[in-house]
């Protein structure tokens, strides 16, 4: 196999293991695509090989990159254990490293967006010590929640947007399949939350994205999957979503042991104002003492026999909330700027599709000017978003 290269610039492994990662394709298939061996595709992964351009060119046409991609020498690899992924321990390999390699791509875009324009600073709490007791962790939700200016007993109006005003870069993917709900990743400069765009249910999406917010603030620089990890980041997200001062003040105590259904209807209404699921409410109020272990045990079995531990009635479902800030910011460079999605695409040495795929951004196919516009550049112009 010719490996002549005609530049200088190593071949970054790391790069390749990455966009393959994130393309769901295994080395065997690469072959295939590119029309060299799966050996070939190994050796090039371990560093022991260079492509020659052509290669490294029909790599990328596979790949959806262009072949300065792999040119970068970036660090940034896939490096799972920095990802707080929910269900980890049985969610496949595979999907494991296609929805990281996703993650470290947009996180790659986010940065790129926030040289230009500002993005608001990372503004997490990071709370280590509060990953302890139960009431240490309800202290650091109520920490968190002050230090965002929320206060101790109201319902949130948006949690995607109270994320992305304290610098938490949030989007949603499809083809998390039914393993996971959402993950995280907090390194470098940046928090990141990652949603499954599978899961319409909006007020499960309110829930994970506190409950990854309980990772970011309980759990930097651990690994997390376990089932202490996992059980932390819920009284986190509980106490986050549901924040006692208030809760204790609203929820309807029953005064019957089986409980009518005007008392499920006034749960549901309670829903309706904090945008959390009943079974939520429910657990909450257990976790308080509001309720005693067998009136959340007869709670717990109606709810399954209804069918809503796996999803409650979609008429009784908050608006599912979509990230913001990312959208905005190609609005802006447009708008501002004129500067367009297939602008950004060429200077992070992408394929205008898997731009779409990072960003959920439309990048139109008409043609126009080939040079890239250069973006620094322009930062004086710009404004913080």
């Amino acid at each position: 196999m010719m490996t002549t290269r005609t530049t200088s610039r190593p071949f970054s492994r790391t790069r390749l293991q990455l966009a393959r990662s994130f393309a769901a394709l295994t080395q065997a298939e690469l072959a295939e695509k590119v029309s060299v061996t799966q050996q070939f595709i190994g050796y090039l992964e371990n560093g022991r090989k260079q492509p020659s351009d052509l290669v490294a060119a029909a790599l990328g046409d596979a790949l959806g990159v262009e072949p300065e991609f792999f040119l970068e020498g970036s660090t940034d690899d896939l490096r799972i254990e920095e990802w707080s992924f929910r269900k980890y321990q049985t969610t496949p390999a595979g999907t494991i490293h296609r929805l990281s390699a996703h993650g470290v791509l947009f996180g790659q875009l986010v940065d790129y967006l926030d040289q230009v324009l500002k993005l608001p600073k990372d503004d997490v709490p990071v709370i280590e010590s509060a990953a302890g007791s139960r009431e240490q962790i309800e202290e650091a939700a109520e920490q968190c929640r002050v230090a965002w200016g929320l206060g101790r007993d109201l319902p949130l109006k948006n949690i995607t947007r109270t994320l992305e005003r304290a610098g938490v870069a949030v989007t949603a993917i499809p083809g998390g399949g039914d393993k996971v709900d959402a993950f995280s990743r907090s390194s470098g400069t940046r928090s990141v939350v990652v949603l499954n765009d599978d899961k319409k249910f909006g007020s499960r999406r309110v829930f994970n994205l506190a409950h990854e917010l309980g990772h970011l603030v309980l759990h930097v620089g651990q690994e997390t999957g376990t089932h202490e990890t996992e059980d932390q980041a819920n009284v986190f997200a509980s106490a986050f979503v549901l924040p006692r001062a208030g809760f204790v003040k609203e929820f309807p105590r029953p005064k019957r042991e089986r409980w009518t259904t005007s008392y499920w209807a006034l749960l549901f209404e309670m829903k309706r104002r904090w945008r959390t699921s009943v079974a939520a409410i429910t657990r909450r109020a257990f976790d308080l003492r509001l309720i005693d272990a067998l009136q959340y045990q007869r709670a717990y079995k109606y709810l399954s026999f209804k069918g809503w531990l796996r999803g409650e009635p979609s008429n009784t479902e908050p608006e599912l909330e979509q990230p913001e800030m990312v959208p905005r910011a190609f609005g802006i460079l447009e708008a501002r700027l004129s500067v367009r999605a297939r602008d950004v695409a060429k200077a992070l040495n992408w394929k205008p599709a898997t731009l779409e795929k990072i960003a959920g951004v439309s990048v139109p196919t008409e043609s126009g000017p080939d040079d890239v516009v250069s973006l620094v550049a322009r930062r004086a112009s710009t404004r913080r978003l």
